[in-house]
């Protein structure tokens, strides 16, 4: 693993832990959802590899390999996060959404409107459609979803816990049956938005032409679309995710 003149040999050393950085991205992947690919981990892997080699400096046996691992799964796990490119003050503003959903519909009983929605926020209409419009792009699960408040580090607590498992519970059919549920009850026109963006296969643009509106107001209904239908179904994510370990114990 040396040169003739006694420097180690990056490019051997690099074949020799090729296996340990699939072996890292075989086991975080058992535990991803289907949306990541391989490849990607593989290569952000390859990186920490290649920085762990730059750092270290007393050899490259099994200590060697027990850092590496750690800077391997640190590489993975950070290009998991730049993936999550939302910012966080962004997400703040859109749990505070959710949770004023949340709130006016069981005031209400019905899903409330966007002037009732900035209202209760304390924004003006246009601030709010505009935070809407900042979102584009807002999911319906992230990773910290699973943690508890204020788990800054659920990435790397959730991938040494061998019994969590985000995969299972994404596809728990209680959880798939309060999504569709969720759906149902959406404002008709986010309904429609949904329908033709989701099943139709159509872009923001195309489907802005159809309901005769812009395509940043077809963003803006996307995102207000996922923030109620999150406030529904992440409510009942606590209880998803115990009869999803339930299961698996059993």
């Amino acid at each position: 693993m040396y040169t003739a003149a006694g420097q180690p040999d990056r490019d051997q050393l690099v074949q020799r832990f090729v296996p340990l950085v699939k072996r890292i991205a075989y086991h975080l992947m058992a535990r991803l959802p289907a949306s990541v690919q391989l490849d990607d981990l593989v290569q952000n892997g390859m990186m920490g590899l290649l920085d762990a080699m730059d750092r270290y400096q007393e050899g490259f046996g099994a200590q060697f390999e027990t850092y590496a691992t750690q800077r391997v799964r640190g590489a993975m796990l950070d290009g998991l996060r730049e993936n999550d490119w939302l910012p966080r003050n962004l997400r703040r503003e859109l749990r505070r959404i959710e949770g004023a959903i949340n709130q006016l519909e069981h005031e209400h009983g019905r899903a409330p409107s966007e002037r009732e929605l900035a209202d209760a926020l304390g924004m003006s209409l246009a601030d709010y459609q505009k935070t809407l419009q900042d979102a584009r792009g807002h999911q319906l699960v992230y990773f910290e979803d699973f943690a508890g408040e204020g788990d800054d580090d659920f990435l790397e607590r959730h991938f040494t816990d061998n019994k969590a498992d985000p995969a299972n519970i994404l596809e728990d059919r209680n959880l798939r049956e309060m999504l569709v549920k969720a759906i149902g009850q959406l404002p008709d026109r986010e309904k429609m938005m949904m329908a033709l963006y989701y099943e139709q296969d159509l872009n923001l643009r195309e489907i802005g032409e159809i309901m005769e509106v812009t395509e940043s107001r077809i963003c803006q209904l996307h995102s207000q679309a996922i923030a109620r239908l999150r406030s529904q179904v992440l409510g009942e994510l606590p209880a998803v995710k115990k009869r999803s370990k339930e299961k698996k114990l059993g």
